[in-house]
């Protein structure tokens, strides 16, 4: 039985309504998820409830400008439901995303990533020492940086995993990606975190991508071709039954 959250004069407002309020936020409604969210959502439908009696009883419908602007409302309902009966049959099958992704590999790469550490330190000097130390051997780059490094990574050795182009800021992205494998930078980068010195461990190149990693977006991408193919086929058609002449 649908649980009535209020009454409103001749009219009530359901959890139902209060859901499907939340659902039409769309990402937003996350934050009014809450029970003083939800409140809210319910303070509003009930303004809202209130607003349709008084319109209703003050013959709001009756009126030609309401007339009016219900007559559009209700045209591009229409046709955006018509539109919509036009691709509702479009379909695109797993076997020919798979079709589109083997003619198609050679587009479909990774972009090129690395694998790199780095120390992260507050001064010049000190990366300068720290740097100077591991040149010389006295001691390892992993040591150094949970000894030294001010970053979360240092416990690990400072390794910072995968990462591709524009994922660090630009002076850390440009530096580690003009290194080569094992290469330690001779000067310590300077960011708006303090000074880095980077160790690239791999330069992984862009490969093909996986199938089942790209199956989703190329689907979504098939469809949204077929789809806009269906619209423009329908609109030919309908060009023949109604003659358009373009006036300017």
């Amino acid at each position: 039985m649908e649980k009535i959250l209020a009454k409103v004069g001749a009219l009530t407002v359901t959890e139902s309504e209060v859901n499907e309020f939340l659902a039409g936020l769309g990402p937003r409604g996350a934050s009014y998820n809450t029970p003083e969210g939800r409140r809210v959502i319910l303070e509003q439908l009930i303004g809202n409830k209130l607003l349709l009696q008084d319109a209703r009883r003050n013959l709001l419908e009756g009126e030609a400008e309401f007339r009016a602007e219900l007559a559009r409302l209700k045209e591009k309902l229409l046709i955006s439901y018509a539109a919509n009966k036009v691709v509702s049959g479009v379909k695109v099958t797993e076997a020919e995303v798979k079709k589109y992704y083997d003619e198609n590999q050679d587009k479909l790469t990774s972009d090129e990533s690395v694998n790199a550490s780095h120390i992260l330190v507050a001064t010049k000097e000190e990366a300068d020492k720290i740097l100077a130390d591991i040149k010389s051997g006295a001691v390892s780059f992993e040591d150094a940086a949970r000894e030294h490094s001010t970053c979360p990574s240092g416990k690990s050795g400072g390794n910072l995993g995968d990462f591709g182009r524009g994922q660090m800021v630009p002076e850390f992205d440009s530096a580690v990606f003009s290194m080569t494998e094992g290469e330690i930078s001779n000067e310590p980068v300077k960011t708006q975190f303090g000074y880095h010195i980077i160790k690239l461990n791999a330069k992984n190149e862009p490969k093909p991508a996986e199938f089942d990693a790209v199956k989703g977006e190329l689907t979504e991408m098939l469809l949204a071709e077929r789809r806009q193919a269906a619209y423009e086929s329908k609109i030919n058609q309908l060009k023949i039954v109604y003659p358009t002449d373009i006036l300017v």
